[in-house]
C-alpha cells in the first residue's frame, strides 16, 4: 500500500506556441476517473473551436490507473507523450488536457510528440506539485485533568492533530504513519503514564509542505 504520492499543486492552464499552433495545457488534481473526465469535458466546452482536446491522466496512490487519448491526432503523437511526462515526473491523481489550435503548419509526428510533451512539462513547471501522505488516524482520549498538557504535547510533537472534541473525555484525533504506530504508542504512554487510550479512527491524506 503506497503511503505517499505527488500530484499537481492546483488547477492551471498554460499556453505555448509551436510554429503558429497554439497548445493550451490544462492541469488539475483529481482523485477519480469520473472527476478526470469532468475536467476533460469542461475543457471541450471552454474551447469549442479547437480541433483537438488530447488528454492523459494517472490515478491512485500507486499510479496504477493510466489513460491517454490522441483525439484525432496521429496515433501515439499526443496522449502518449503527455502521459509519459506525468509518469516521468512521478505524478498521480493528475489529469492533463492539451487543447490545440492548428496554425496552418504541419508539425509531423516528431514535432507533435515534442509539442504535446512540452505543453504538459511547461504547465507543470508553472503550476508546481504537492505531496500527500496517508496517515492512520488514532483517537486519543484522556480525562480533562490531563487534556491541556496532552494538547500542548501533541502540538509540539511530529504527530499532526486532525481534530479535537470534548465529551465525557477530551478526544484528540492524531495522524500517525503506519510505520510510526509502535513509536507513537510508546510516546503516548510516556507522556501520560499510561492514562490515555488510543483507538483506530480511519485514515486521512494530509498535504505536506513543499
Amino acid at each position: 500500500m503506497d503511503d505517499e504520492y505527488r500530484t499537481v499543486a492546483g488547477a492551471t492552464v498554460h499556453e505555448i506556441e509551436v510554429r503558429r499552433s497554439r497548445f493550451l495545457c490544462a492541469l488539475a488534481p483529481v482523485d477519480t476517473e469520473e472527476r478526470a473526465r469532468e475536467v476533460i469535458a469542461a475543457r471541450r466546452k471552454a474551447e469549442p473551436a479547437a480541433r483537438h482536446h488530447c488528454h492523459a491522466f494517472v490515478l491512485g496512490a500507486d499510479g496504477r490507473t493510466q489513460r491517454s487519448n490522441d483525439d484525432g491526432e496521429p496515433a501515439g503523437t499526443a496522449g502518449a507523450p503527455m502521459l509519459e511526462v506525468l509518469r516521468r515526473r512521478e505524478l498521480t491523481n493528475t489529469v492533463a488536457v492539451v487543447t490545440r489550435y492548428f496554425g496552418g503548419v504541419l508539425l509531423g509526428a516528431g514535432g507533435l510528440i515534442r509539442a504535446y510533451g512540452q505543453a504538459v512539462a511547461d504547465a507543470l513547471d508553472e503550476a508546481g506539485t504537492a505531496r500527500y501522505r496517508r496517515l492512520r488516524v488514532l483517537a486519543v482520549t484522556v480525562d480533562y485533568g490531563r487534556a491541556g498538557r496532552m494538547e500542548n504535547d501533541l502540538r509540539e510533537s511530529p504527530y499532526p492533530v486532525q481534530g479535537t472534541s470534548f465529551g465525557a473525555q477530551a478526544r484528540f484525533e492524531v495522524g500517525v504513519r503506519e510505520s510510526e504506530r509502535d513509536e507513537f504508542a510508546r510516546w503516548l504512554a510516556d507522556r501520560t503514564g499510561g492514562a490515555a487510550r488510543a483507538e483506530e479512527a480511519g485514515e486521512h491524506w494530509v498535504r505536506l509542505d513543499p
